[in-house]
């Protein structure tokens, strides 16, 4: 009799140790623990495991890579000849804007209405004239270098100047089409695109420019020196921003910079509305500095700012990869750039990993990094010079003459606008005298 019951009891023993042995195993599979005897198998579940992490890496760079394979195999370059002296990589731009006039054309109370959203100028027998205000008189001299040196190619013609940041005649409400020239716009906007009075004067007032940038042709020299000065394989690897909390779009970027200084350099300065440390998302102000500056990194970032950002023209002078951030807001010159090709675009509102991931992804591809950022330098040196600015003026202003419906005569109520270098000539000979 008791055999059988030592039996039963090796049975029970023998279920109990395959009940544990089970429980073990599936929390070694649960916990993803190892164990002698699960070791090969822990390991063919990691290799598993990175195999699929290296190929979702892979797949989001192949991503990257192919778009920047297919954009500079399909590009062409805009002109036809280098120098461009016709300008044709931006003449899209001016026949697009003005397209919207070409059926009805633009008549004398076309241009009355839209003198409340501008400053009213003319051309008349090759001399140009304007109202006596204007609301930014140094924005109206940066417009008016370029106007005075072809007015006298310029047949009459009336046009309004929209001097302020924001565009003014809306695609989506307004009733009748108004022929209002804006330095900056959206797709929802049918201003005319002109370049903005920063070219020459009425820049953004910064401690280092009082008086605004400007000078298009004198920062051109300077930056384009601090690039050669910094070739890439001198530039810090980290991405750099400087300016005012403009826009909410930028705060991702000073974030990460804060979290993640060895990534990026980026913080805000003051601007005139500035009032404590809440205007620079709770830090105090950093110093600006100038854009030669900006050449030592490798990464430079470009955001909105109330409407197109004024940077954006001068960071590819230093041969740095630019990060552009948004699509909505336009010069006339941004068209021509193309994404991947010229400069990295990122969505608006990126959030910090997304920052952190594209720039992570040109630090591992290095020489993409420096393909873009010499081909987006190559394009604004040679088409954005003085020369491309004046010969846009120039077929922007031919053209948008030929849809005036009637016949432009002289208004002696607008007072003359005169080249401030020749009056200056004028006063030292009567001076010699």
């Amino acid at each position: 009799m008791k055999f059988p019951i030592l039996f039963v009891l090796f049975l029970k023993l023998l279920q109990l140790l395959n009940i544990s042995a089970e429980t073990i195993q599936q929390d070694v599979t649960s916990k993803g623990m190892c164990t002698e005897e699960t070791a090969n198998g822990c390991e063919d579940s990691s290799k598993a495991e990175s195999t699929t992490n290296n190929r979702n890496d892979d797949a989001a760079s192949q991503r990257i890579v192919s778009k920047i394979e297919k954009t500079w195999a399909k590009y062409k370059s805009c002109s036809a000849e280098p120098q461009d002296p016709k300008c044709e990589c931006h003449q899209k731009v001016w026949q697009k804007d003005l397209e919207v006039f070409q059926k009805q054309g633009i008549t004398k109370q076309n241009i009355k209405d839209a003198t409340k959203f501008g400053t009213l100028y003319k051309i008349f027998n090759q001399k140009l004239y304007r109202t006596a205000d204007c609301f930014f008189p140094a924005r109206c001299e940066g417009i008016e270098y370029f106007l005075l040196k072809i007015a006298p190619s310029l047949p009459n013609m009336d046009f309004v100047v929209n001097t302020r940041d924001y565009p003014q005649v809306s695609g989506r409400f307004a009733r009748d089409v108004l022929p209002v020239f804006s330095f900056s716009k959206t797709s929802d906007y049918r201003d005319i695109m002109y370049p903005a009075w920063t070219f020459w004067a009425g820049g953004p007032a910064i401690k280092l420019f009082p008086t605004g940038i400007g000078r298009w042709d004198i920062q051109r020299e300077k930056i384009n020196k601090a690039g050669l000065e910094f070739p890439w394989e001198k530039k810090i690897a980290k991405g750099f921003f400087r300016g005012s909390r403009t826009s909410h779009e930028r705060d991702s970027l000073v974030l990460l910079s804060r979290s993640n200084p060895n990534w990026v350099d980026a913080a805000y300065t003051k601007n005139q509305a500035w009032k404590s440390p809440k205007d620079t998302l709770g830090e105090e102000p950093a110093q600006e500095v100038s854009f030669e500056y900006h050449c030592q990194f490798k990464y430079l970032f470009n955001f909105r700012g109330v409407a197109a950002s004024f940077r954006f023209k001068h960071l590819f002078l230093c041969r740095s990869l630019v990060f552009h951030v948004g699509n909505e807001w336009l010069e006339f010159f941004y068209p021509a750039l193309k994404p991947w090709k010229h400069y990295v675009p990122l969505d608006k509102n990126p959030s910090q990993s997304e920052i952190k991931e594209i720039m992570e992804f040109f630090r591992r591809n290095d020489d993409l990094a420096k393909n873009i950022a010499e081909a987006g330098y190559e394009f604004i040196w040679h088409h954005l010079r003085m020369e491309d600015i004046e010969c846009y003026w120039k077929h922007l202003m031919t053209n948008y003459s030929k849809l005036l419906k009637y016949e432009v005569v002289e208004d002696k109520s607008l007072i003359e606008i005169k080249d401030k270098k020749s009056n200056n000539q004028k006063r030292r000979r009567s001076d010699e005298f």
